[in-house]
């Protein structure tokens, strides 16, 4: 049996995770989380990183039962990410393998947060969204890698999430997407934004700069409530991924699709698309916000795949990426 352990905090999320041959052990983690209006900056969120990783790792090994002999491999978030928080977790698990003695494993984010879809929801082939706040990308497996179709040519569709959240002072706890999916829920006027779907590609930072505009007129005159511009916001970015996505699995021939990423726990995302697949005759795969959310656990599945196939990274090799 092979259980490997991962370390995943390429943004506010520090998590590790540790999975023995497909099987979750444990996976805790800890959330920065900075006050309305505010984004999160790298310093910032690394000293919170750095605060709590090895209470994090602790639980983590405690959760599973497990000592550090019983690890057979430390597997790390090598990119892409935010470059103060990536080097402070590459740091640990670097320290972490060579105290254990254990070989070192960097894992493509991406490629994390597929393999933990993959795993969980039992998906074959799929045509995979990956939605999150850095990253808005359709991705399908071909001639023995990940391909990605269609992309942002801009902003991350999570990005564009939160900056909004920020112009209307939404909380950022437990995530400003969160509080927007519940805003938009109250939500009853459509407001027209915007709709740039290019080919295979998308793009959101002209909807954002529309929205940021028209909130301030539209909020003071009372021509609509935040709750509708929320509303406006989620219908009209989550059609468009709905229809890269239609797009890419035409492409492919696919007969499935696995939304991954932190907007992928996003309910009415998830039941647009599955609209979309059921007039396809397709299946629909997502998971809860466990695993959709950065987490340790999905490094250390990615990790897992990696070394099962006989792959390491040498300890000079062992830089991170920001891309």
């Amino acid at each position: 049996m092979t259980v490997v352990i991962g370390f995943e905090g390429s943004a506010n999320k520090i998590g590790v995770g540790i999975i023995r041959d497909g099987e979750v052990l444990s996976n805790p983690r800890r959330t920065y989380i900075t006050p309305p209006g505010q984004g999160f900056m790298p310093s910032d969120t690394a000293r919170h990183h750095r605060a709590v990783i090895l209470t994090v790792l602790k639980e983590a090994l405690e959760q599973a039962g497990l000592k550090p002999a019983d690890i057979d491999c430390v597997a790390y978030t090598k990119g892409p990410g935010m470059g103060a928080p990536l080097v402070t977790v590459a740091l640990v698990a670097r320290t972490v393998a060579q105290l254990w003695g254990k070989p070192l494993l960097g894992v493509n984010h991406c490629i994390g947060h597929i393999e933990m879809g993959r795993l969980i929801t039992k998906a074959n082939n799929p045509t995979v969204l990956y939605v999150s706040g850095g990253n808005t990308q359709v991705i399908a497996y071909s001639e023995r890698r990940y391909r990605i179709f269609g992309e942002t040519i801009d902003i991350a569709v999570g990005n564009c999430l939160d900056r909004f959240a920020r112009v209307i002072k939404i909380s950022n706890d437990p995530s400003p997407g969160y509080n927007i999916e519940q805003m938009a829920k109250k939500g009853s006027q459509y407001v027209e934004l915007p709709y740039t779907v290019k080919g295979m590609d998308v793009s959101f930072s002209g909807i954002l700069s529309y929205i940021e505009e028209a909130a301030h007129k539209m909020l003071s005159s009372d021509q609509c409530t935040a709750e509708d511009l929320c509303f406006s916001l989620q219908e009209t970015v989550f059609s468009m991924l709905v229809e890269i996505t239609e797009r890419a699995m035409a492409h492919c021939g696919s007969q499935e699709v696995l939304i991954v990423g932190g907007v992928g726990c996003n309910l009415r995302l998830q039941e647009m698309m599955g609209v979309m697949c059921k007039e396809r005759g397709a299946k629909l795969f997502a998971t809860d916000e466990r695993f959709c959310i950065d987490n340790g656990a999905m490094i250390a599945q990615a990790g897992w795949e990696m070394f099962k196939s006989g792959q390491v990274t040498e300890l000079e090799d062992s830089w991170i990426t920001q891309r």
